[in-house]
């Protein structure tokens, strides 16, 4: 009995450090992280924007289910193991920079992504900056502490330059 209640009370401490720490961080982070890539420019735009071939590249994308434009922008859902999420094009100037956010404001994080190419010798850089927030303090912790800012920025663009690579 003694061992239960021993393994319950720092159960209970652990879930309530995750939560102070969580609640201590800033909802909002920036995350930046730039990829050299064998295409030029236009090329690494024409990948970068076409929404309905991204299954074919992005490893864990199940779907993307394209949705009616606002105002002309492109809007899309993506379907993969952690669930559904929309998004839409808030900026685009070819082929050097486009904005997306995150559409869908009942989740527990958001934000918008820039992705800017540049010219660079033997092919382009891409940079994507993330300028997100984290609304859960549980979720805020593992961004932070467990998963890192930067885990979807740094697949993203693995999955690119092997895209890009084969093309």
């Amino acid at each position: 009995m003694w061992i239960a209640g021993t393994v319950v009370a720092v159960l209970a401490v652990a879930v309530g450090a995750v939560l102070a720490v969580g609640a201590l961080l800033p909802a909002g982070h920036t995350a930046r992280r730039s990829a050299r890539l064998p295409a030029d420019p236009g090329a690494v735009w024409a990948v970068v924007t076409d929404i309905d071939g991204y299954p074919s590249w992005r490893p864990g994308l199940r779907t993307v289910e394209r949705l009616p434009d606002v105002d002309g922008r492109p809007r899309w859902r993506e379907r993969d193991r952690h669930g559904v999420i929309t998004y839409e094009v808030t900026e685009a100037a070819p082929p050097s920079r486009l904005v997306t956010r995150i559409a869908d404001d009942g989740l527990p994080f958001g934000g918008t992504w820039t992705y800017e190419v540049s010219p660079d010798p033997g092919g382009s850089t891409l940079t994507v900056t993330e300028d997100g927030v984290v609304r859960n303090p549980v979720f805020r912790f593992v961004s932070r502490f467990v998963t890192g800012h930067t885990a979807t920025i740094d697949a993203y663009l693995k999955a690119l330059a092997a895209r890009l690579g084969r093309a």
